[in-house]
């Protein structure tokens, strides 16, 4: 085997080692977070079409947090992309915010938060990077976004396209 052909060899393998290493190295840092609940959250109006109130089941911490249904929602992994915890929206000094409570997830590549229409991320707004894979989180969301038209909250891997988990508010209303 000629010389040319053995560096091509090796600059093959370091190439497929590095991508291998940035596609895997993530599931091992796991980011823990403790967000308090957003200054000024107290009970209020009910979110868009939706009768807010809180039961037994809710956080003893935010009982008297507006939230979208009866109960917080709980985050569904997808296959091998495990998740637990609870997503909620809460209204603050006039803001709203998407809330994971008892959140944990695996950790990935350019992971955001999105509020989507459906699972395909199909039609979403960016909350942002994902903060955290364990613990509680807040993500605020914009000004003027229609909360009865986007109802999923997922956690979504940009680079690949590829739906980490999700929660469908729609299941607490």
């Amino acid at each position: 085997m000629s010389t040319t052909v053995k560096i091509l060899i090796g600059a093959a393998i370091l190439a497929v080692a590095s991508v291998g290493y940035y596609g895997i190295s993530p599931l091992f840092n796991n980011i823990k977070a403790d967000d308090p609940l957003p200054p000024g959250a107290t009970s209020g109006a009910p979110m868009p079409d939706t009768a807010a109130s809180t039961t037994s089941e809710a956080p003893e911490a935010a009982s008297d947090v507006p939230m979208i249904g009866e109960t917080p929602v709980p985050v569904a992994g997808t296959f091998a992309h495990p998740a637990s915890g609870t997503v909620r929206l809460v209204q603050a000094e006039g803001k709203t915010y998407v809330r994971y409570e008892n959140f944990k997830t695996i950790n990935g590549p350019d992971i955001f938060v999105y509020l989507a229409t459906d699972e395909g991320a199909s039609d979403f707004v960016n909350l942002g990077a994902v903060k955290a894979t364990e613990g509680n989180v807040n993500y605020e969301v914009p000004p003027g976004t229609d909360l009865a038209k986007y109802h999923y909250v997922l956690t979504w891997c940009r680079q690949f396209s590829v739906l980490f988990n999700s929660a469908d508010l729609a299941q607490g209303a």
